[in-house]
């Protein structure tokens, strides 16, 4: 029976939420993630909401472990206001801008008027109802709430997309299985292949007159048959899939230590190709190589 789900670092979720007290106002969460070597957090609070900063930074942990997240609340609707005032300091200062403009303005061109600039983004501003302690630690409970909805929705985002994920995987872990099969096959052929290959040359080289006696020249083959046994890294490779397997199966954060594995994959290949004696051989260890290289490419989204 497999484990926890695998599940991607990539993925989107939003929730929307409308209170009408403590406060009259309309929301909306946006939560993004993307890949991370750790869980990195990036928080986007409106002005007047920062308590709920260290509640957020607490919360997310409890679902994520890594992903870059990025985490925004944006305010959907005008919160609950007891009127308007007008910043006279920010009026004032326009009017000695406009003042002094109008007087370099060709002739026909009339200067700013005052409802323009009244009309000028934090001229007028709202007045907005003060919250005491307790209405803010309830407006904070219920956005937290509906945080925690949005969360849930990127976790299943990401697992689904870990889904398909796992599916690419375990593909890529059958086909270095199978290749490590082969390379097995022709591990046991290698002793024949060397010892052919090198009383070939030896004779070339003396053309056919030979000073080695056949118990010297069974030492030579030995020793580079010892020096080209793969046996060792395909049993390692074999171990390590077997390992990833394992990993697949139970499931949860497993994309380090998966990562790691495709290290030490890729370390085996690399000693296989480098004793390869034949051309079949030397194929195979670059296929391995290649797969690998996709496995790894695949593994880097995983949590």
């Amino acid at each position: 029976m497999s484990g926890r789900a695998i599940a991607s670092m990539t993925g989107f979720a939003r929730a929307e939420g409308r209170m009408t007290a403590p406060a009259v106002m309309s929301w909306a969460w946006e939560t993004r993630s993307v890949n991370g070597k750790s869980l990195d957090l990036r928080l986007r609070l409106p002005p007047g909401f920062d308590s709920l900063d260290l509640a957020i930074r607490k919360l997310v942990p409890e679902t994520f472990s890594r992903g870059s997240i990025s985490l925004s609340l944006v305010l959907t609707g005008e919160p609950q206001a007891l009127g308007v005032r007008i910043n006279e300091g920010v009026l004032d200062n326009l009017i000695q801008l406009a003042a002094k403009k109008s007087q370099n303005l060709p002739a026909g061109i009339s200067g700013a008027s005052l409802d323009g600039l009244m009309a000028i983004r934090g001229v007028i501003e709202p007045i907005e109802a003060q919250l005491d302690t307790a209405q803010l630690a309830e407006r904070d409970r219920i956005l937290t709430d509906s945080l925690r909805t949005a969360l849930q929705g990127l976790a299943k985002a990401r697992n689904e997309e870990g889904a398909r994920l796992a599916a690419i995987v375990d593909g890529h872990l059958k086909r270095l299985g199978e290749l490590a099969a082969a390379a097995a096959a022709h591990a046991f052929a290698q002793p024949a292949a060397i010892k052919a290959r090198f009383e070939r040359q030896v004779a070339d080289l003396s053309n056919g007159n030979s000073s080695l006696t056949p118990e010297r020249l069974a030492q030579e083959i030995a020793l580079l048959a010892v020096k080209a046994d793969i046996r060792e890294e395909i049993d390692r490779l074999k171990a390590h899939l077997d390992q990833a397997h394992e990993m697949m199966r139970a499931g949860g954060p497993c994309g380090r230590r998966l990562d790691f594995l495709t290290q030490e994959l890729n370390r085996e290949a690399n000693t296989l190709c480098s004793k390869a004696q034949d051309v079949d051989l030397t194929r195979i260890g670059l296929d391995l190589k290649a797969t690998i290289d996709q496995l790894r490419e695949q593994i880097q989204n995983i949590e």
